[in-house]
């Protein structure tokens, strides 16, 4: 067994009925961000939403997304749905972090008369895990870099993912997806020689290709954020 970091879409669902108003505005979003749903995993949160308690409500929402290509495989503040029913739409119940265990009090240990010892030097802090791809990646590999920076000595394909927990370098044409600060570092920053990305994002902020400042296409470009925005700034 292996832990992975994967990434997963929340859809908040903040209406009680999935009417044709609800699936038009649904569509339209689709229609202007079309990369950014692309084969994304994707979670529903009920929390706004106590319609959707409903086995039946539910199992049409999740028909009419499916459809539409969206990958839901779970449910996020499901209330008090019947896990027998989850399952039954192919749906697990998605659950908040625990909190770890308190450390336990050491017991006292009994005097022993001991020799004395040498001072012990401070260990030097470790330096942050970077991680270096030497090869372009291809659409469909997903590359994390779960602490420190993450550098690309290639292209990025069109497809393709990268999920650092600092600064992302690609030294070629980025035209997958970037996400730096993924822990919510809001001073990563993303740098590659030419920017054709469907997706950047920086702590959770992101643009997709269509939002992309049109000065920064196909550039040398430097991405970060500025009073809680995505800035661009043309390098070269």
């Amino acid at each position: 067994m292996r832990g992975r970091f994967l990434t997963a879409l929340s859809l908040r669902i903040v209406s009680d009925v999935a009417d044709d108003a609800f699936y038009a505005q649904l569509d339209d979003q689709l229609l202007r961000t079309p990369q950014f749903f692309a084969g994304a995993p994707m979670v529903l949160d009920l929390a706004q939403a106590p319609g959707f308690a409903d086995p039946a409500a539910l199992g049409d929402l999740v028909a009419n997304l499916r459809n539409r290509e969206f990958r839901v495989f779970g449910v996020e503040n499901a209330g008090a749905l019947d896990r027998a029913a989850l399952q039954g739409m192919g749906l697990i119940p998605v659950e908040g972090g625990r909190d770890a265990p308190l450390p336990r009090e050491p017991r006292p240990a009994r005097a022993t008369p001991q020799a004395p010892t040498q001072p012990q030097a401070t260990p030097a802090p470790q330096a942050p895990l970077n991680k270096v791809v030497r090869t372009p990646v291809r659409s469909g590999q997903m590359i994390v870099a779960e602490q420190g920076d993450l550098t690309v000595i290639g292209s990025v394909a069109s497809g393709a993912e990268l999920v650092a927990a600092g600064n992302i370098h690609v030294y070629g044409n980025l035209r997958g997806r970037a996400m730096a600060g993924c822990h919510g570092d809001e001073g990563a920053h993303i740098f590659c020689q030419s920017l054709n990305a469907e997706l950047v994002a920086i702590a959770g902020l992101y643009q997709t290709n269509e939002n992309l400042e049109e000065a920064a296409r196909q550039r040398c470009t430097h991405i970060f954020l500025e009073n809680e925005k995505l800035r661009m700034e043309v390098i070269a």
